[in-house]
């Protein structure tokens, strides 16, 4: 295990990498390790909707390498992740055996709203990293409870956080506080294991 020596976060898929979750979270942590908000090419290109995830996990993965040289860190010390589709893409494109520190899964889409059945776990057994998930306890895209269950397939270990009354979008200031909180303990906590 690693410590975290850079945090790539990507948005949601209808947002952008000025979401302000993400902003927050790199104004919070960007005086403790390098932050790098990130869009994907359909975003810089003006598009609002995705192409399917794995081709956008095939860009993740060739632009890694070269985002973590530009933070001046090793792929292994990168933590990757973000909101939604985002982190949704990140997870995929490391149990795909891209290299990361950890994966910071922010109101990860378990499924989509009401189709519980429709589960974007498939994944989730090939991923050995170290994990956090934050999300809203009313968040119609994963309970806490759907989240717990198909989270024991991680072979990293997993975190899991939980914003009282949230939904998908955190949208009160005290919501998006407790999350990058959550993110920054997490860290803190990756760092003291990578030391032991």
């Amino acid at each position: 295990m690693r410590a975290a020596e850079a945090l790539l976060l990507t948005p949601g898929a209808g947002g952008g990498a000025d979401h302000r979750t993400l902003v927050d979270i790199e104004d919070a942590l960007s005086g403790r390790l390098p932050v790098r908000r990130h869009d994907f090419a359909y975003r810089r290109a003006g598009r609002r909707a995705p192409p399917r995830a794995a081709r956008v996990v095939d860009e993740l993965t060739g632009d890694l390498p070269q985002i973590a040289a530009e933070l001046g860190v090793s792929p292994d010390g990168l933590v990757i992740g973000g909101r939604s589709f985002g982190g949704r893409v990140c997870s995929m494109a490391v149990a795909d055996g891209a290299r990361a520190a950890g994966l910071v899964l922010l109101s990860y889409p378990l499924h989509p709203p009401e189709r519980p059945e429709r589960l974007r776990t498939e994944h989730f057994s090939r991923i050995n990293v170290p994990c956090l998930f934050v999300s809203g306890t009313r968040d119609p895209f994963a309970t806490p409870d759907e989240l717990g269950e198909h989270t024991e397939a991680i072979e990293g270990s997993v975190t899991l956080r939980f914003i009282d009354g949230a939904r998908h979008d955190p949208n009160s200031v005290a919501a998006r506080r407790a999350v990058v909180e959550h993110v920054g303990d997490w860290l803190d906590t990756l760092g003291e294991r990578a030391q032991r």
